[in-house]
């Protein structure tokens, strides 16, 4: 009898229509499309500039053009997960909103929150919820609207990220295809590298912390690219070496749009050739937990059923880690 795994049966996505420009950001801080290009490989990000809009909005619309692609009654699904570093509000889980706006009233829903991280380990629970049998269909999406805790006077965070969101369809398979393998990890030391101060419970909003300016995101750059260029590349090669792949059984290399240094350092450690990497940084910047599903999307036409795909992201927390899984349809 063959072993029960857990399969991407469909994909969908979505990014705001506004479009920031390095060339709009050089009028708003000390900054040129030269010195961004070179050190981050972003030309541009999606922003959503609708007021009264959040990363639900997002995360809906990813949802929906997946359900309409793939002609699925939303009453079919199971389980919904967001994986979300902004969700609308404190308390009220994003995912129950999302769920119910997009008709899958018989699911239940919650948030799953690791940073840049967060999708990475959304596949992780997704997949475990399908080959426990427990569950056939599980929504997983990734979404976030960075740009609500953004500071566009700060020019080392405010060049990084973008809005967006992608989504996965996650079923059983009995083929061998869906997520093969996982290494992930965390280390809560690096914390204080990337962060939010104030708005938790240990620095709750007040005066003055927003005189202050502590509820934007804070990167200290060098020590969050330091770790990220070594762990990043280290669980990838991990999970190759787990798995006897070698860079030729390599089909595509799925990594976190953070930085396409970082990528660059991770490609080349696995020996992947730059033809197999999904890159779309440069048109959409670091959208956090949408930047493995918004690969996917745009990659799906060239995806082929047996490809195999290792995944690889870093975030604060610090979490990272990679998954390896094969592809199970052909687009």
């Amino acid at each position: 009898m063959s072993k029960k795994t857990a399969a991407i049966t469909a994909v969908g996505s979505y990014v705001p229509d506004y479009i920031l420009t390095n060339e709009i950001l050089e009028t708003l801080v000390d900054t040129n499309d030269e010195w961004i290009t070179t050190r981050t490989g972003i030309k541009e990000r999606r922003i959503l500039k609708e007021e009264g809009l959040g990363t639900s909005y997002l995360a809906i619309k990813a949802a929906e053009q997946l359900l309409s692609k793939q002609n699925l009654d939303p009453k079919e699904i199971d389980l919904v997960i967001v994986a979300t570093a902004t969700p609308d509000m404190m308390v009220a889980a994003t995912a129950a909103y999302v769920a119910t706006e997009i008709g899958a009233v018989n699911a239940f829903a919650y948030d799953l929150h690791a940073a840049c991280s967060s999708f990475l380990y959304g596949m992780s629970t997704a997949s475990s919820y399908i080959e426990s049998g427990r569950y056939k269909k599980v929504l997983l999406i990734g979404a976030d609207k960075m740009s609500s805790i953004i500071d566009y006077t700060d020019r080392t965070t405010c060049i990084i990220f973008g809005d967006g969101a992608g989504a996965v369809l996650f079923e059983p398979n009995m083929e061998g295809l869906g997520l093969q393998d996982e290494y992930l990890r965390s280390d809560g030391q690096g914390r204080n590298f990337l962060k939010m101060d104030a708005g938790g419970s240990l620095l709750p909003a007040s005066e003055e912390t927003v005189k202050n300016r502590q509820h934007y995101i804070y990167q200290d750059g060098k020590s969050v690219f330091k770790f990220a260029v070594t762990n990043m590349a280290d669980a990838a090669a991990k999970i190759m070496e787990r798995n006897d792949l070698s860079h030729t059984d390599v089909n595509w290399l799925v990594p976190h749009q953070a930085n396409k240094r970082i990528i660059d350092a991770t490609s080349n450690r696995m020996g992947v050739d730059d033809s197999k990497v999904m890159m779309n940084i440069q048109k959409y910047g670091n959208t956090t937990s949408a930047t493995l599903p918004l690969l996917l999307s745009d990659y799906e036409n060239q995806l082929k059923k047996g490809d195999n795909l290792v995944f690889a992201a870093f975030g604060g927390g610090f979490t990272w880690g990679s998954i390896y899984l094969k592809w199970a349809y052909n687009s």
